[in-house]
């Protein structure tokens, strides 16, 4: 047990039993958010196609502002800086 508590910066074997459950599931997690942002690029990219076919611009600036404040809304300061990441990712640099 003294390899996992060495791995979980636990100082007994009941919090790193906790510690270790806890990873799984922020793994877990970080696969489905991986997941969803992959279906947001594959559907931002469905968008931006119509958007360049029907003679509009790649990116449209005021929606990209009601993502970022819906961000912010909702998770503060840091929202917007995952939301400015989330766009990248989804449409490229500007």
């Amino acid at each position: 047990m003294t390899d996992v508590l060495d791995r979980t910066g636990a100082r007994t074997d009941e919090a790193a039993d906790v510690i270790t459950g806890a990873r799984e599931r922020i793994d877990a997690l970080d696969d489905r958010i991986i997941g969803l942002v992959q279906e947001r690029m594959a559907v931002s990219a469905v968008i931006q196609e119509a958007r360049i076919t029907s003679g509009g611009r790649r990116v449209n600036l005021s929606r990209e502002m009601e993502v970022l404040g819906h961000y912010r809304e909702a998770l503060g300061k840091p929202g917007t800086s995952l939301a400015m990441t989330l766009l990248e990712l989804c449409r490229g640099r500007v």
